[in-house]
């Protein structure tokens, strides 16, 4: 079996080298790096299987390394750190595309567990990803994480996507925004559900032209209708 690769970035040793012990007695391999653009070049020639990712960083900070990464469609998992306990910082991170998100100081057995999570929920997803869901005119290719409405692409960031494939799968079910946050981002973010209204203000935009569209209920959260 394939060791996993995870890479630590973060400009303070102290915390590489305590993320790398912990991880390492789990059985992983760890590379650690101190800037955004040695997370950038360790990305394209190691590919790790998941990615530790301060924010303050120098040359590129942990949210422009993010954003590169999506906006050149990498989905390599990413947690993300902070020093700062704001929502802020934990609303853009996730808007960005991070599948998590920890607050320094933090526990590193904590770490090692929501790598653990993080990765499981990506093998899942990979084995998942086979599958073409079809409802109303859209046609969501998990494979190629592409969305066609009567054979024209729609562009979707990745977690507009993930909301989309949730709603999608079940037609007709209404889901909270607590739910999907947990189901799309893959894990509990409470008091931060807000960023789930501002993907599916997006989404609406997005589909305008087809006949599928996601429908408010008051109090509850949202629901996908035909």
């Amino acid at each position: 079996m394939a060791i996993d690769l995870i890479l630590v970035v973060d400009d303070e040793a102290s915390i590489v080298d305590l993320s790398k012990m912990y991880l390492e007695r789990e059985g992983f391999q760890v590379m650690g790096v101190g800037d955004g653009k040695l997370a950038l070049k360790a990305i394209s020639e190691e590919s790790p299987a998941l990615v530790v990712l301060d924010v303050m960083l120098p040359e590129l900070n942990g949210f422009e390394v993010c954003k590169k990464l999506r906006s050149e469609d990498n989905q390599v998992p990413i947690i993300m750190l902070t020093a700062r306990d704001e929502d802020i910082d934990k609303i853009l991170g996730l808007e960005l595309g991070a599948d998590d998100y920890m607050t320094k100081p933090f526990n590193p057995r904590e770490l090692v567990a929501r790598v653990k999570a993080v990765l499981r929920r990506n093998d899942y997803k990979d084995k998942q990803s086979g599958a073409v869901i079809r409802v109303g005119d859209l046609a969501i290719d998990q494979a190629r994480r592409e969305v066609r409405c009567e054979e024209e692409l729609i562009e979707l960031r990745t977690q507009e996507f993930e909301v989309l494939r949730v709603l999608s799968e079940h037609p007709g079910w209404v889901f909270s925004r607590e739910k999907l946050l947990s189901i799309a981002w893959g894990f509990d973010f409470f008091g931060q559900t807000r960023t789930v209204d501002v993907h599916i203000a997006q989404l609406r935009r997005k589909l305008a032209k087809s006949q599928v569209a996601i429908k408010t209920v008051t109090g509850i959260g949202y629901k996908l209708v035909v």
